[in-house]
């Protein structure tokens, strides 16, 4: 189902184990996978399955224990697993956008700033920065007027929108989001999926943590994470609209998405 898409991550023979002086937790267990440009992945499993270990470790926040992870940028194939931790954060700052379920904003900064300060750790245009952050917190409703408030004054929808906007500030290759609706009530879920669905419907690649079957929809392949393997994958195609909107014009589509993701976690003993 892949012939005809591009890679954008490799992961080959990985392995994360935590020790301490009498266990050792093996989370990852010789994984292989192989992200692909413009996919919307998500990443499933019960808890302790080692989804978000698996996150960090393809991002390069963290780094597997046995096995490369290696990046097909720029026309060449760079293999970070055993990069120093400078060179780890400028590959990351270059290349990877994160969202996570808390927003780790700085209260101190406005929404604005907060977004500005991380695309200034990137060469450029201040200027041009400032639009293209202007231009994105636009895009995901938060105003002028919102720009300029503290993350304190904003509800926990507008922050996590905020959040979104800095990672994608610097246009990186690959978006990683672990849980990032996870603090969120129904309403801002659905806004902050929305955004991701759209990122992603203008060409983001996006890997994404969820436990919820209402995220996993807005993804076109899924894989399932048990005991640190990946046992199985869904493809579902293009995210179609909600199953329960009887006004969408995909709904025969939207339904059937939904029964194929519901019969897959199931079979998953999800």
């Amino acid at each position: 189902m892949n012939e005809n898409k591009t890679r954008i991550v490799t992961a080959k023979d990985i392995s994360k184990t935590f020790s301490n002086e009498t266990v050792q937790q093996h989370v990852l267990k010789n994984l292989n996978l192989t992200i692909y440009r413009g996919d919307f992945t998500v990443i499933m499993g019960n808890s302790g399955s080692g989804k978000s270990t698996l996150l960090y470790t393809l991002s390069g926040m963290d780094r597997p224990s046995l096995g490369t992870v290696t990046y097909h940028v720029d026309e060449k194939d760079v293999e970070i697993s055993h990069y120093t931790n400078d060179e780890l954060a400028r590959f990351r700052r270059d290349h990877a956008g994160f969202v996570f379920q808390q927003n780790y904003l700085n209260d101190s900064m406005s929404a604005l700033d907060n977004v500005m300060v991380c695309g200034l750790l990137k060469k450029g245009d201040r200027k041009a920065l400032a639009e293209r952050a202007k231009k994105l917190m636009e895009q995901v409703e938060l105003n002028e007027q919102d720009q300029r408030k503290f993350p304190t004054q904003l509800s926990g929808g507008q922050q996590q929108r905020v959040a979104v906007v800095r990672g994608v500030i610097n246009e990186p290759e690959i978006l990683y989001a672990d849980e990032p609706t996870g603090a969120l009530n129904s309403q801002n879920t659905e806004n902050v999926l929305n955004i991701l669905t759209d990122l992603n419907n203008r060409g983001q690649s996006i890997v994404m943590v969820t436990h919820t079957i209402k995220a996993a929809e807005r993804g076109n392949r899924i894989l399932y994470l048990a005991d640190g393997v990946i046992t199985a994958e869904a493809d579902l195609g293009p995210y179609m609209g909600d199953y329960r909107d009887e006004s969408n014009p995909n709904l025969a589509v939207a339904k059937e998405r939904h029964a194929k993701l519901k019969s897959f976690l199931q079979e998953m003993g999800w």
